[in-house]
């Protein structure tokens, strides 16, 4: 019992250089509290980066094919230029042409009216064909210059169709994004306070500090019914207490714990929005902390549990809670031991309760120990019992031998004579008698001393 006592003590100490520990991590479990919804933003945040960067992609794209399209349009307006200088060449050559037929026309004039038609005929239609023939080959080179230009524009404009398309969707898409990000964030917020609105509530707190302690002492290895049991009710001097958890002890013994947590006075103080009204909040928080050690102390459950320890553990359902108190109130704790409450967070009172654990393995293996021991002992005489009933039996077979041995002389010596002699006077026929032999071979005897009566 004085062991047991002693281990629970070690354990407290325990949970207490476990404060000291947790104490300088209050900045980091508070702020861990928030990761959920700082992660949710910085993905939503990610996923607009990703679409504006795609956007200032495509608009980039846009502008290199504007350039290429507006480098291929004055390419088109030169071919134009050059293609209206070959029609005024073209009309130029056509004047010159018109110009000699007229001058040519004119010097003729006094040759005869059918040589002069005919020759004039003539030299109009060789020119028509040499014209026509440089017109036509004009043309082709100008539609073979101007055509690539023009396939060329053609494919530009529909790829710029295509990416105006695909922008106006990227734009759409990113508007799309930012509604669902806005109705997410307005979500979470609503989500977020209707947690902070439950929480708030003294039923809520309690079913949910009472789940975190069930939690912590499953995760301990602690079996239900066997180990600890829950909503123990006892009749004091005070009225009626009704501790969350008895935890049962090696030896008998017990311990109380019951789950205490000012939730509603810690939400404020995470909500405060300046460090003066955080610390001022805080504050308020280690006081209500403090009269929940109180009032614990006052119920002195030691005294109504016949084997409970002479000490209570009051448990907060979180490391920052626990942190956040201890970090308030610097001499929290130490006082809180002074009036038996051991103040314990979900890793101290697991650590707490691993001790107890180990505790009841130790006395599961003694009492199987001790039942193996006692099951030995009881094979042991078992087996002295029958080792005693195979020596009466072998005595008894020995017992035997010698009779019959003792049988068999007596009947070779005084009965076998007699009755062959019958057989020599031809008073019995058929075989002969058969010779009856000694039996020479012992019984072994049981040399072990539980067979033989003397102490091993």
């Amino acid at each position: 019992m004085v062991e047991a006592t002693l281990l629970v003590i070690g354990a407290a100490l325990g949970g207490a250089l476990a404060w000291l520990v947790a104490r300088g991590h209050f900045r980091a479990a508070a702020a861990g509290e928030r990761d959920p919804l700082a992660s949710r933003l910085a993905s939503a945040e990610t996923s607009v980066d990703e679409a504006r960067k795609q956007l200032t992609h495509r608009e980039l794209k846009v502008e290199e094919l504007q350039s290429t399209l507006d480098a291929e349009r004055l390419a088109r307006a030169q071919a134009d230029a050059r293609l209206e200088a070959a029609h005024a060449s073209l009309d130029e050559q056509r004047r010159f042409v018109e110009q000699s037929r007229e001058r040519l026309a004119d010097t003729f004039k006094a040759l005869s009216a059918d040589a002069l038609q005919q020759n004039s005929a003539a030299f109009v239609d060789r020119a028509r064909e040499t014209l026509g023939a440089q017109l036509e080959r004009g043309r082709e080179a100008i539609a073979s210059t101007v055509q690539p230009l023009s396939d060329a524009l053609t494919r530009y404009e529909q790829d710029l169709r295509a990416l105006e398309a695909s922008r106006q969707h990227a734009y759409s898409s990113l508007g799309t994004q930012l509604g669902q990000l806005a109705a997410s964030s307005a979500s979470l917020q609503r989500e977020t306070g209707n947690l902070v609105t439950a929480l708030r509530g003294s039923q809520v707190r309690g079913k949910w500090g009472e789940l975190t302690l069930r939690r912590a002492v499953e995760v301990s290895g602690m079996t239900q019914y066997c180990d600890y049991v829950e909503q123990v009710t006892v009749e004091g001097e005070g009225g009626r207490l009704r501790p969350d958890m008895v935890v049962n002890l090696p030896a008998g013994r017990q311990i109380v714990v019951d789950a205490k947590v000012p939730l509603e006075a810690y939400l404020d103080a995470a909500e405060a929005k300046t460090p003066e009204d955080r610390a001022a909040a805080l504050g308020h928080y280690a006081q209500q902390v403090r009269r929940h050690v109180g009032l614990l102390a006052s119920k002195a459950y030691w005294t109504e549990f016949a084997s409970a320890a002479d000490f209570v553990i009051m448990f907060m359902p979180g490391e920052a809670f626990f942190a956040a108190a201890a970090d308030a109130d610097g001499s929290l704790i130490e006082e809180a031991l002074g009036k038996r409450v051991i103040v314990a967070s979900p890793m101290s009172l697991v650590a707490l309760l691993r001790a107890v654990e180990i505790g009841w393995r130790q006395q599961r293996l003694a009492a199987n120990a001790a039942e193996i021991s006692r099951q030995g002992h009881e094979l042991y005489e078992r087996i002295r019992l029958m080792t005693e009933h195979f020596a009466g039996v072998g005595r008894a077979l020995g017992g035997a031998t010698k009779a019959f041995n003792q049988a068999v002389g007596s009947f070779e010596s005084r009965v076998l004579p007699a009755v062959r002699r019958f057989r020599e006077l031809g008073a019995a026929g058929g075989d002969e008698i058969e010779v009856l032999e000694a039996v020479d071979q012992q019984p072994r005897a049981l040399t072990a001393p539980e067979a033989t009566g003397e102490t091993p």
